[in-house]
């Protein structure tokens, strides 16, 4: 897949959130990040992040892995925002 063809993809997962759960919370920044959403019963929908995608995103912002993956824990996996804060996928 080529970029113009992920930017595609990624456009039509935001679109898809914002239309059919509004309420959802995202990371500004990280729509590339964005795998889906993950349903719980008796909650909302919340949006699900590729962990390894986000830690990439830090580093091409300057940060070296050790500091990515603390600012990660610290600043994204850490900020609880309430019940439809997003959650993190580690693909194994």
């Amino acid at each position: 897949m080529n970029k113009n063809s992920n930017n595609v993809v990624n456009d039509s997962i935001v679109n898809y959130i914002s239309e059919n759960h509004p309420e959802a919370l995202v990371m500004d920044g990280y729509d590339d990040c964005i795998i889906g959403t993950v349903e719980i019963f008796g909650k909302e929908p919340l949006v699900c992040y590729d962990k390894t995608k986000v830690l990439k995103n830090l580093e091409k912002q300057g940060m070296s892995e050790e500091e990515s993956v603390e600012w990660f824990y610290f600043n994204q996996m850490g900020a609880y925002l309430g019940e439809r804060t997003p959650c993190f996928l580690t693909q194994l």
